[in-house]
């Protein structure tokens, strides 16, 4: 209920992510290219590919309090949609003042020293699809900014839990966190390169 509370929140973020992934029968391996620095903020950005993606994405995050920008529908789960639609970004992909919103609203969460995670791709490709084409939005909010886009691979989800019916097998999720990308050299010309 107050922003002040976020980074606690935060932390119960990544107890429920370790328990979400554990009681699942997953373990989980994270390799750094760079230790990230708590004082900064970033946009990070995970490759989407399972429903999985989003525990082990907070608990890539390490230490830095991270708002998701997220799917609208998920707020309808029960317990998790009350605290998600309280404290995320959520944007209505079939709703254009929504997907116009979700600009607006992580920049507030920005100016409150939020450090953002977006899913580029915007939604779960299908099986065969390797990579969706990107959004926008995460290049153009950290070219605004100035602030580093880190990309965060996820080798094992969609082999693991590949399907949208909760359908999968235990095993060893692995998520590489790459090389925090500067922007300050791009401008929006450059949304594309980046």
């Amino acid at each position: 209920s107050k922003e002040s509370w976020f980074p606690y929140f935060f932390q119960l973020m990544k107890i429920w992510s370790w328990i979400v992934l554990k009681s699942m029968g997953f373990c989980y391996k994270i390799e750094y290219e760079e230790k990230l620095n708590p004082k900064k903020q970033y946009i990070f950005c995970p490759n989407h590919v399972s429903f999985i993606d989003i525990p082990l994405s907070v608990l890539c995050l390490q230490n830095i309090p991270t708002t998701f920008v997220g799917k609208a529908e998920a707020a309808r789960y029960p317990i998790f949609g009350y605290f998600y639609s309280r404290t995320m970004v959520l944007v209505d992909r079939n709703d254009p003042v929504s997907r116009k919103n979700v600009f607006s609203n992580a920049k507030k969460k920005l100016d409150n020293n939020h450090s953002i995670c977006i899913f580029p791709e915007g939604k779960i490709p299908e099986y065969n699809t390797k990579l969706h084409p990107f959004k926008n939005g995460a290049f153009s909010l950290a070219i605004e900014r100035g602030i580093e886009i880190v990309p965060i691979t996820f080798l094992d989800n969609k082999k693991l839990m590949p399907d949208k019916k909760y359908r999968g097998r235990p095993g060893l999720l692995r998520a590489h966190v790459h090389k925090p990308i500067k922007t300050t050299n791009y401008n929006k010309k450059d949304i594309k390169a980046l």
